[in-house]
Parts: structure tokens; C-alpha cells; sequence
């Protein structure tokens, strides 16, 4: 049999209202009441009603989280990040893979609302109009990684993309490459994709190297899509002498292409890329790439929503986390 609040309120000798304000701990009791309604549950192994008690307290401890692609490696420790944190705090997530796609993302977004999630960490390819909308009017807070919208200052974690993409594209032409291909992750008007244009362009431009806008590749983020667009250039005989993609998985499918083709890396083509994340370490060659603090991008991020949630007034910092990078030199550059 099913034991209720209210055989804990008669065992206990109280009112229900008495019981749920010890439980809830909404309001105060005396020491011996609450003592007492605290033997009895344990008593009778009572459960309160989780779905019940988050309508009286207005607080689920739910945290949804919108990916791209689970699969992804950068995404899977991301994800690590925030299930250590908000595990921390005493929050669930709940997830949500979108595979990329714009009516997913929306749907999602619809989906956690209707399960009032308290917060939510949103990892996306593109930004557009439909998403902006829907974080602007949520009635809960939402920090975007490695995105930013400026038209309402959006919570965002982040590292400095253009100064990132700035410093690969010197190194690169430093070591002897003058055609440098820039697979981008996407194409939107976001502070990611804008940003590390201008710092690959910055760099160009600092070293008298001419800017080739067919050099720049948008929205290469799928491992396939990378290795049949250097197929293609390999079959148009227009392999550049280097490949910088702004994630690994593109560099790693950019090297697998060039070296099944014959050819030799880096003596031919040099690959750069982008996280650093585990496969960047493990692929023979070495992938040369720009570093991320990738759990500290998921653990920030969490950490930030959650003091949003929980409105800390010591929170007076800013909406955009600037998290450091480094370059991380292996065998695929010269």
C-alpha cells in the first residue's frame, strides 16, 4: 500500500500542512514537531510526490541542455562537465540531442519549458531568429557556449575565437603555408562564426598574404562533409598548403583524406584544428590545434545558470565568460 502525506500527518499527530512545511521546509516549526514528522516518515519509508512538491516550491532542480551531436567529441566532455556540476548542486539534467537541426532545437526548447526546467545550457551550430526569440521571453535563465547575441546581451562562455584563430592562421603562414583553407563550423552572425574570420583575416592581412574568400569553407561540422570537401579538392587539383578547421573532427577527417590520397603531412599539406579534444591527441599524426578548457566551458557555464537560477546576489559579474586558450603545436604542422 501506498503511504501518503496523510498517514504521516495522523501517525504524527499533526495537520498535512505541517507535514509538507517540514518537508518543504517552507515555514518554520518547533524543534519536537518537526523531530517528530521526521521519525514518522522514516517510520513509515515515506516518499513525498517530487512532481507535487515542485508546484508548492516552484523549483524542479531540472536543468535541460540542448546539443548538436552527442557523438561529438567535444560535445561528450562538455556534457561531462555539466552532469559533474549540476550533480554537485543537486540539479538533474535533462538532454536533449537535436542532430543539428533548427525544428529539433525548437521543439526541444518547447519541450523543456513544459517540463519547467529551471535553467538551460544551450549548444547549438547556428543561431537564428527563432532561437533568439524564444531565450529572450523564457521565464528561465539560458547561458549559450561558444555563442553570443548581442541584440540582448545573452549569458555566454566563450573563448576569445578571433584571437585564437588569429594566432593559428600566424603560425601556419610562420611555418611556410601561403594558401591557408579555413573550414568553418557554420555560417551565422554570431560572435563565434564573425569572430574567427577576422582574426584568420587579421592574420592574412599582417603578413602580406591576399585574402581568397574561396578559400573559406562555411558549415563543415559533420566528419563526412570534411572529408569529401578535400576530395573534391584534391580532385580539382586544389589542395591548399594548409587546412585549418575550427573543430577536430574536420581536421581529423581533412588528414585521413589527404593521407588515404598520398598525400604526406605536413611536408605536403599542414591540418590545424580546433578544442583539442581527445581524438586531437590520439590521431597519428598529432593534431596540431587551438586548446579549449572544455570542462571549464561546461563547468562555468553550469555554475553561472545556476547562480542565475538561485538569483545570488554576489553574482554581479559579467553575462560573457572569456575562458583562456593556448596553441598546441603536434606532428600535422611543420
Amino acid at each position: 500500500m501506498t503511504i501518503t502525506i496523510k498517514d504521516v500527518a495522523k501517525k504524527a499527530n499533526v495537520s498535512i500542512s505541517t507535514v509538507s512545511r517540514v518537508i518543504n521546509k517552507s515555514k518554520p516549526v518547533s524543534d519536537d514537531i518537526r523531530e517528530r514528522v521526521e521519525e514518522v516518515i522514516k517510520e513509515l519509508n515515506y516518499e513525498p510526490n517530487q512532481i507535487a512538491r515542485s508546484l508548492v516550491m516552484k523549483k524542479t532542480n531540472l536543468i535541460g541542455v540542448i546539443v548538436p551531436d552527442i557523438s561529438s567529441f567535444f560535445v561528450g566532455e562538455i556534457l561531462n562537465a555539466i552532469e559533474q556540476i549540476a550533480k554537485v548542486y543537486n540539479y538533474d539534467i535533462i538532454l536533449c540531442n537535436s542532430y543539428a537541426e533548427r525544428e529539433q532545437e525548437l521543439k526541444y526548447l518547447n519541450l523543456l519549458m513544459n517540463k519547467h526546467v529551471e535553467g538551460l545550457v544551450f549548444i547549438s551550430y547556428k543561431i537564428q531568429k527563432e532561437h533568439k526569440e524564444f531565450i529572450k521571453n523564457a521565464k528561465f535563465p539560458v547561458v549559450l557556449i561558444n555563442r553570443f547575441i548581442k541584440e540582448f546581451e545573452s549569458m555566454s562562455v566563450s573563448i576569445d575565437n578571433e584571437k585564437a584563430t588569429y594566432d593559428m592562421t600566424k603560425y601556419l603562414i610562420g611555418k611556410g603555408s601561403k594558401s591557408i583553407a579555413l573550414i568553418r563550423s557554420g555560417d551565422s552572425d554570431d560572435m563565434f562564426i564573425n569572430d574567427q574570420l577576422l582574426g584568420y583575416q587579421k592574420a592574412l592581412k599582417e603578413e602580406s598574404v591576399e585574402y581568397n574568400r574561396s578559400l573559406v569553407y562555411d558549415g563543415i561540422f559533420k566528419i563526412e562533409k570534411a572529408y569529401k570537401l578535400v576530395e573534391k579538392m584534391i580532385e580539382d587539383d586544389n589542395v591548399p598548403d594548409a587546412i585549418f578547421a575550427t573543430n577536430d573532427d574536420a581536421a581529423i577527417a581533412a588528414m585521413n583524406c589527404l593521407l588515404d590520397n598520398g598525400y604526406k603531412i605536413p611536408e605536403d599539406v599542414q591540418v590545424a584544428g580546433f578544442h583539442d579534444t581527445q581524438i586531437a591527441k590520439l590521431f597519428r599524426p598529432g593534431l596540431t590545434t587551438i586548446k579549449q578548457p572544455i570542462f571549464d566551458l561546461g563547468s562555468v557555464a553550469t555554475r553561472m545558470l545556476i547562480k542565475k537560477i538561485n538569483e545570488d546576489v554576489e553574482l554581479n559579474e559579467s553575462n560573457v565568460k572569456i575562458m583562456p586558450h593556448e596553441l598546441i603545436k603536434r606532428e600535422s604542422s611543420k
